[in-house]
């Protein structure tokens, strides 16, 4: 029901990119007989066809950046929790990941919730913000 991305990329470096998504959809319960065409979406979503069949440590930081977010991704929670997503990713990949969250945000068939430092990426992808200050206390909700 829920499509968790943490900040820190908690990844098992040894696993491709496929097995990587495969054990998260296992984990969520998908059917065996729809995981390979679910984990396929959530590598074209992400653009990582090319890393496939590659372990996630050898992959660059923003690509391992793209696996975590398609564990979220993978099979279309109604909830998605996203905290940094871009983080750690240089300006091209850190908009191709506005891009990815926009689509899945316009698809209207999951709520992304998302935490950032970024500004720029709130003022981007939200509809309405929450600024948080000292320990978690909400300062203001609304529009930018």
């Amino acid at each position: 029901m829920i499509g968790y991305c943490p900040q820190p990329n908690l990844l098992f470096k040894n696993l491709s990119v496929e097995e990587h998504i495969n054990y998260f959809a296992e984990i969520k319960g998908l059917p065996k007989a729809k995981r390979p065409q679910l984990i396929s979406q959530a590598i074209n979503w992400l653009g990582l066809q090319a890393q496939r069949g590659k372990p996630v440590g050898t992959l660059s930081g923003g690509n391992q950046r793209k696996v975590c977010v398609a564990n979220a991704l993978v099979g279309n929670p109604p909830i998605i929790l996203l905290d940094e997503p871009s983080a750690g990713m240089d300006p091209e990949a850190r908009r191709f990941m506005w891009t990815v969250v926009a689509r899945i945000a316009e698809n209207k068939s999951s709520a992304v919730v998302l935490t950032t430092h970024s500004m720029d990426e709130a003022e981007a992808l939200s509809t309405k913000m929450g600024i948080m200050v000292k320990g978690g206390k909400f300062k203001c909700i609304g529009s930018s």
